[in-house]
C-alpha cells in the first residue's frame, strides 16, 4: 500500500485521493465506493483531500477494486513519493491532470480560432474538434459515476450542456464553456489545495531528525524511530522533537506551536515538554514519553482531521437541500426546453440552448461546499491558536452558548495555595521571621500549605534553620526545636486547646477563614507567636477571560467542591455567581436544571476527570489541560494553552465561523438565484453560465480561507477583514 493510505484503527483505512476538491466530488466518492461490498461506511472530505473506509466485519474490499472504482469517477489514490513532505509542497498547477486539460482545451480553443480566420471554409469543425477533444476526460468522469448510479454530477451536466450545444450549431461556444469548466476545476483544486496545506502544515511542526544519547555518545537519528524510555539531546533553537520529560538542564521554550500561548515558559527537571515546541536559551536532557505517532502534534492533527468529519448541523441541512435541489433544478430545464416552442414562437434551438445553460448553473457545488470549506478552516485556526474543538458540530454550538459553568480548582485557580497574608503578634519577631521560623519547621513536608509557605519563603530569599526533634501532629500540624526554641506550627482550632486569644485576634482568623483562606499559626510553647494564611488564589488570567466571555454576552458561573465558604470568597472576588460543596452528579444536576430553566445553552469547563458528568450533560463540555491526555482526549473541545481566556477565544472563533458561513451561503445561494433568473429569461449564456458555477465555488472557498488569518488580539479580535468585535482573548504579544 502506497504512503498515502494509514490506518488510524485496524479496521478503518484511510486514503489520501487526487483531485476531489469539492462538495460534489465528495458525494460521487461516498456513493461509489459505499456500493461496493464489504463497505459498511465511507465518508469522504475533499479539505482534508481523504476518504475513510469503514469495512464490514474487518474485510476491505481489495485495494485494487478501491482504486479502479476511483480511477472511473476520475481520482487518482495519491501516491506520494516523498511522503508529508509531497503534500505540503505539491506540484505546480500546469503539472496536474486539471491543470493539464486546462492547457489543452485552451491551446485548442486558440487554434480553432486562429483555422477560422485562416480557413474560413473549415465552418465550425475545429471548434466541433476542440469540444470534443476537451470533453473526453469530462465524459469519461460522467460515464463512471453513471455506472455507480449516480447520474446528477457536474460532468454529467457539462457532457450534455457541451453536445446539446454542438447538435444546435453552437460549437464555438460548446468550445468557450469546454475550457471555462477546466479553468474552473482547476482553481477549485488550487483553493481546495491551499486548504489542506494549511491543515497539514501542522504536522511540520515537528522536526524530521533528534539527536539520540546511547551508551554516552550523540547520534542523529529519524524522530519517528524514537521509542518510549529512550534520551534525546535538545540544544538551544532546537525544535523539541518528542513528547518527553526533562531530565538534565533548566530553559525557556517557546510553547506557541502547540498551545498559541506567547510567552515562553521556563522548564526544568521534571517538567513534560511537547512535540513541536523551541528550546530557547540552554541544551536540555529529555526521555521520551510518547512514541512519534501519539505525541501530542500527532494526536492534535489526528483530532483536526477527525474533527473534520464530524459534519455540523448547517452542513448536513445544506447536503440535504442539494440533494433535492438539484433533481429539481434539471427537471425545470426540461420544462424550459420542451414548453416554451409549444406555447409561444420560441424557436425550439433557442429554448434547448437556455435549458442546457440552466442545466450549466444547477450544479450545487458553491453551495455544498461553503459550509465545510468555512468548518475545516474554523478547526484548523483553532488547531493553530491550542483550541481544539472536536468536530463542526461542537463548532458550531460553541457560538450559541449563553452560560458556562467553570471548575474552580485548576480552571478559575491556580490550583495550587499561595501564601495571601503573614502577621506577627510580637515585638522580637517581624514578619519575615514569622515566615522563616514555618518554613524550618515545614522543610521536606509535601503538603499543600507547606508547600505555599516554602515557595514565598523561597521567593522572598530566606533561608531556613535546622530543625531538630521534627515531627507531625496527626490532624493538628508539625512541631520541632529551631534555633534552640520548641516550635509548633498548629491550626486555630488547635490553637484553642493551648492558649486564649483576645476578640480582635479571634475576630481577624474568622474573617480571614471567612475569606476562604487556611491558617497556620506560629506558636512557642504555648505561646502564639503569628500566623500564616492560604489560598488557592484565582489564576493571573482568570479576570480577563471572564471580562472576555461578559463582553461575548456569556455568562460565568462557578461550580466547586470545595466548602461553600471559600467557592463565595473565590467567586466574590471574581464577580460571579458561585456554588459549592458539590458532589460531581450535584453539578451535572445544577446544569440540567439551567437547561430546563432556559438559560442555555451551557457550556461546562472542567478538568476533564471528575467533571466527567458535568462535561457530558452541558451542550459542550471544554477540557483545560495543558495538552495532557484528559484535554485532548476528553469532552467535546481542549484549551492546550491553559488559560481561561481561551473560552472565550473558542466561542469568538465559533461566530466568527458560521458568520462566514452564512455569508458562502447567502453567495452562493445568490448567484444562483440571479443567473438561473437571467439565464432562463436569455439574458446570459452558457459560458457565463459556468463563470458564475465555478467562479461562485471559487469565491466561497477563498472567503473561507480568510478564517486560516483570523487572530486574537488584546481587547479585540479582528478578522482579516479589519473588522474588530469585543474581546474574545489575549492577543500574542
Amino acid at each position: 500500500m502506497s504512503e498515502s493510505t494509514h490506518h488510524h484503527a485496524s479496521s478503518v483505512l484511510i486514503l489520501r485521493i487526487e483531485g476531489m476538491d469539492c462538495g460534489g466530488c465528495e458525494r460521487k466518492v461516498e456513493a461509489a465506493l459505499g456500493r461496493l461490498k464489504g463497505i459498511e461506511a465511507v465518508s469522504a472530505s475533499s479539505v482534508t483531500g481523504s476518504v475513510k473506509i469503514h469495512p464490514q466485519q474487518n474485510t476491505t474490499p481489495s485495494h485494487e477494486v478501491i482504486e479502479r472504482t476511483l480511477n472511473e469517477l476520475g481520482y487518482q489514490i495519491a501516491a506520494d513519493e516523498e511522503g508529508d513532505e509531497a503534500e505540503s509542497s505539491p506540484a505546480p498547477w500546469w503539472r496536474s491532470a486539471k491543470g493539464r486539460l486546462v492547457l489543452v482545451t485552451g491551446g485548442l480553443l486558440a487554434l480553432a480560432f486562429v483555422l477560422r480566420l485562416v480557413w474560413p471554409t473549415l465552418g465550425n469543425w475545429p471548434f466541433v474538434a476542440a469540444t470534443l477533444a476537451g470533453l473526453v476526460p469530462i465524459a469519461q468522469s460522467a460515464w463512471g459515476s453513471l455506472k455507480m448510479r449516480n447520474p446528477f454530477t457536474i460532468e454529467m451536466l457539462m457532457s450534455i450542456a457541451a453536445l446539446g450545444a454542438l447538435a444546435i450549431n453552437a460549437a464555438a461556444e460548446a468550445a468557450v464553456v469546454v475550457f471555462l469548466f477546466a479553468v474552473g476545476e482547476l482553481l477549485e483544486g488550487m483553493a481546495a489545495s491551499r486548504a489542506r496545506r494549511s491543515i497539514s502544515a501542522l504536522s511540520d511542526l515537528t522536526p524530521s531528525t533528534a539527536r539520540l544519547m546511547e551508551n554516552g555518545e550523540v547520534r542523529e537519528v529519524s524522530a519517528a524511530s524514537l521509542q518510549i524510555g529512550q534520551r534525546v539531546l535538545i540544544r538551544p533553537g532546537d525544535r523539541v522533537p518528542c513528547d518527553g520529560r526533562i531530565l538534565a538542564g533548566q530553559s525557556d521554550l517557546d510553547e506557541s506551536p502547540v498551545n498559541g500561548e506567547s510567552v515562553p515558559r521556563s522548564r526544568a527537571p521534571g517538567d513534560d515538554i511537547f512535540a513541536g515546541t523551541v528550546n530557547l536559551d540552554a541544551a536540555l536532557e529529555v526521555e521520551v514519553t510518547r512514541g512519534a505517532e501519539d505525541n501530542t502534534i500527532a494526536r492534535v492533527i489526528r483530532l483536526v482531521e477527525e474533527a473534520q468529519a464530524a459534519k455540523a448541523p448547517v452542513a448536513r441541512f445544506i447536503d440535504r437541500f442539494a440533494y433535492y435541489y438539484m433533481p429539481a433544478v434539471i427537471g425545470l430545464a426540461l420544462l424550459m426546453a420542451v414548453v416554451p416552442p409549444l406555447v409561444s414562437t420560441m424557436a425550439w434551438s433557442e429554448s434547448v440552448y437556455r435549458a442546457l445553460a440552466l442545466l450549466l448553473i444547477a450544479c450545487p457545488c458553491a453551495l455544498v461546499i461553503s459550509t465545510p470549506a468555512a468548518i475545516a478552516a474554523g478547526l484548523s485556526t483553532g488547531a493553530r491558536h491550542g483550541l481544539l474543538i472536536k468536530g463542526g458540530a461542537v463548532l458550531e454550538q460553541l457560538g450559541k452558548l449563553r452560560l458556562v459553568a467553570l471548575d474552580k480548582t485548576g480552571t478559575l485557580t491556580a490550583g495550587t495555595p499561595r501564601v495571601t497574608d503573614v502577621e506577627s503578634w510580637t515585638r522580637e519577631q517581624d514578619e519575615n521571621d514569622i515566615l522563616r521560623l514555618a518554613a524550618s519547621l515545614e522543610r521536606g513536608s509535601s503538603h499543600p500549605i507547606a508547600t505555599a509557605i516554602l515557595a514565598r519563603a523561597e521567593q522572598l530569599g530566606l533561608s531556613s534553620a535546622e530543625v531538630g526533634e521534627g515531627r507531625a501532629l496527626a490532624g493538628r500540624g508539625v512541631t520541632g526545636r529551631v534555633e534552640g526554641r520548641d516550635l509548633s506550627l498548629i491550626t486555630p482550632r488547635h490553637l484553642q486547646v493551648l492558649s486564649t486569644l483576645p476578640d480582635e485576634r479571634l475576630q481577624r482568623i474568622a474573617a480571614l477563614e471567612q475569606a476562604g483562606k487556611s491558617l497556620a499559626v506560629l506558636v512557642e510553647g504555648e505561646n502564639p507567636l503569628g500566623f500564616i494564611a492560604v489560598r488557592d488564589e484565582p489564576r493571573d488570567d482568570a479576570h480577563e477571560g471572564l471580562l472576555a466571555l461578559s463582553r461575548l454576552g456569556v455568562q460565568a458561573v462557578m461550580l466547586s467542591g470545595d466548602n461553600a465558604r471559600t467557592a463565595a470568597a473565590i467567586g466574590g472576588t471574581l464577580g460571579i455567581e458561585a456554588h459549592g460543596e458539590l458532589m460531581p452528579e450535584d453539578k451535572a444536576q445544577r446544569i440540567r436544571e439551567w437547561q430546563a430553566a432556559g438559560r442555555g445553552p451551557v457550556g461546562k469547563v472542567g478538568d476533564g476527570i471528575n467533571d466527567a458528568p458535568a462535561l457530558a450533560a452541558a451542550e459542550v463540555g471544554i477540557a483545560m489541560g495543558g495538552g495532557t491526555d484528559v484535554a485532548l482526549e476528553t469532552a467535546d473541545a481542549a484549551l492546550l494553552k491553559n488559560r481561561v481566556t481561551g473560552i472565550a477565544e473558542l466561542i469568538d472563533l465559533s461566530r466568527a465561523t458560521l458568520r462566514n458561513v452564512k455569508t458562502n451561503v447567502a453567495l452562493a445561494l445568490g448567484l444562483k438565484a440571479i443567473f438561473l433568473v437571467t439565464t432562463a429569461l436569455g439574458i446570459t449564456g452558457m459560458w457565463i453560465a459556468v463563470m458564475a458555477d465555478t467562479g461562485a465555488t471559487v469565491l466561497v472557498t477563498l472567503n473561507a480561507m480568510r478564517l486560516l488569518g483570523y487572530r486574537f488580539q488584546g481587547g479585540t479580535v479582528t478578522a482579516p477583514s479589519g473588522s474588530s468585535v469585543p474581546a474574545a482573548g489575549e492577543a500574542s504579544r
